[in-house]
């Protein structure tokens, strides 16, 4: 009776600790999630920041085509030193697929091209945290999409934060009205790269859904995108690369830290938080954004403007927890 008794103790004992290391286990993983998710938001922060300190050399276009072009080089030796178990080596089978999925990649390519050169020209025009936040409108933009073409219904919650979004944008373009006509260039360019933006990113949903493979629509986005700029670049722009070691090292920090490294551990955070959550974390990003304008550019925000700022953050919040 006495051995039961201390094998059920021994066994309980035994069973608190395998508990107990479980939940030390979940939580040190929880923690790294976390870690990893908030160093892809402040990674992805820095890309107005080198891209405006890049453009002191050259055009926002052609800042965009070295990103572009680096990062395409960078995502080449990637899939070459990758073993074979984590990531398949690419063959030619994987690239036959159905003309409509090319025709697909080929908009999603144009658009999401486009969309960073708009975003790139608006800093020339406006300020980073004014660009930066009216480009956070895309989920808007993907919602009023997938209605429009996908069919999708949308309840109350979703329109009172569309509204709310809509008229922080309006409040910005007012107050930079009376800064610049200029300002309110800049801040239409913002919302038209992030219209083309939600394109973009419906486009390659859709693809996704079609079993295209990440490797082949990262590829494409840099590949042919960087061959869509050439061309422009080219015919319109004295400087086609930078001239200076800190004009390269801006660029190779764009397509790095940025493109690569910052998409890359968002990509990984999807693993363990819903797409939902990581959009609505990602809202931070303006914030980081404006905090880094300040320091290194002096840029101010007027109070009109951060008040509008935090109305389209939170309207864009209550339409992406909307569908939650």
């Amino acid at each position: 009776m006495n051995l039961n008794k201390n094998s059920f103790l021994t066994s309980s004992k035994e069973i608190n600790e395998i508990t107990n290391s479980s939940k030390q286990s979940k939580t040190i993983t929880d923690i790294f999630s976390w870690g990893i998710l908030a160093i892809a938001v402040i990674a992805l922060a820095f890309s107005p920041v080198f891209t405006k300190l890049s453009e002191i050399e050259i055009s926002p276009t052609a800042t965009i085509f070295n990103r572009l072009w680096i990062a395409t080089i960078i995502m080449g030796v990637w899939q070459l030193i990758q073993t074979p178990t984590d990531f398949p080596a690419l063959n030619l089978k994987e690239f036959k697929f159905e003309y409509k999925q090319q025709g697909l990649l080929i908009l999603a390519s144009i658009s999401a091209t486009a969309s960073s050169v708009l975003w790139a020209i608006s800093f020339t025009q406006t300020s980073i945290a004014s660009s930066t936040v009216l480009r956070s409108l895309t989920p808007l933009f993907i919602s009023l999409g997938a209605w429009l073409i996908l069919k999708q219904q949308f309840n109350r919650q979703f329109i009172i934060g569309m509204t709310l979004a809509i008229i922080g944008g309006m409040v910005i373009g007012w107050d930079d009205l009376h800064l610049s006509t200029e300002y309110l260039v800049g801040d239409s360019i913002a919302i038209a790269s992030a219209a083309l933006h939600g394109a973009n990113i419906l486009t390659v949903g859709y693809l996704r859904d079609r079993n295209c493979t990440v490797s082949r629509v990262l590829f494409w986005r840099c590949g042919f995108g960087a061959l869509i700029v050439l061309p422009v670049v080219w015919f319109t722009d004295v400087q086609l690369f930078p001239i200076t070691l800190q004009g390269w090292l801006m660029v190779i920090a764009l397509a790095f830290v940025c493109q690569t490294f910052g998409q890359g551990l968002l990509v990984y955070s999807l693993k363990k938080f819903s797409s939902s959550f990581v959009g609505i974390v990602t809202l931070l990003k303006p914030i980081f954004t404006a905090f880094l304008a300040w320091i290194i550019f002096r840029e101010t925000v007027s109070l009109t403007s951060g008040g509008a700022l935090l109305l389209i953050l939170l309207g864009i919040y209550l339409a992406k927890s909307s569908s939650d």
